[in-house]
């Protein structure tokens, strides 16, 4: 990890056009794909910039190196994605918990993509891959979506509810929302 995040939010001139935030299972990564062919843009997912950076996934390095250690690099990977990409951003469900991120958020054009517990839960399944959910994942996905409702609710500037419609639906909607901002 190289410069703290407010250096690397400084060093680029590009904007996302729209940063998708929410928790697992929303469909970030499933809309932000289709949302970023449909723009002709590119698409980035701030996970996938941990998995790069660690060389391995993000389950595993909450095993190997523990959440601390993920959440910094999940802070870097943000600042930097959010200097330096100029298409559709998704970030893992849990970056919103740090204040720092929150900040680097105000100004973008954020849509917190809004999942039920019910939705959420099926998107997940038995949370293999998602290390916070690996037990009791219904209770768990329960609580994880009551503590960061707020912070989800201080960085959006939309939200979009993903409960019955499909992605191209969310993306419809994602879409003219952008447009109006």
């Amino acid at each position: 990890m190289t410069g703290s995040a407010g250096e690397v939010a400084m060093l680029g001139a590009r904007r996302p056009i729209v940063v998708l935030v929410g928790p697992p299972g929303a469909g970030k990564t499933t809309i932000g794909q289709l949302l970023a062919r449909r723009c002709g843009a590119g698409f980035r997912d701030t996970d996938g910039d941990v998995e790069v950076h660690a060389g391995m996934s993000v389950a595993d390095v909450f095993v190997e190196r523990g959440e601390d250690y993920f959440r910094a690099l999940e802070r870097d990977a943000v600042a930097r994605a959010l200097a330096e990409h100029d298409g559709v951003l998704a970030l893992g469900g849990g970056a919103v918990l740090d204040p720092a991120t929150r900040a680097l958020l105000r100004g973008h054009t954020v849509v917190h993509l809004d999942v039920g517990i019910s939705d959420a839960v099926k998107r997940v399944g038995l949370a293999r891959d998602r290390p916070l959910l690996v037990e009791a994942p219904r209770t768990k996905m329960a609580a994880m979506l009551r503590a960061r409702a707020p912070l989800y609710a201080e960085v959006a500037s939309a939200v979009v509810s993903t409960a019955g419609r499909t992605p191209e639906e969310v993306v419809e909607l994602v879409e003219k929302l952008v447009a109006a901002l």
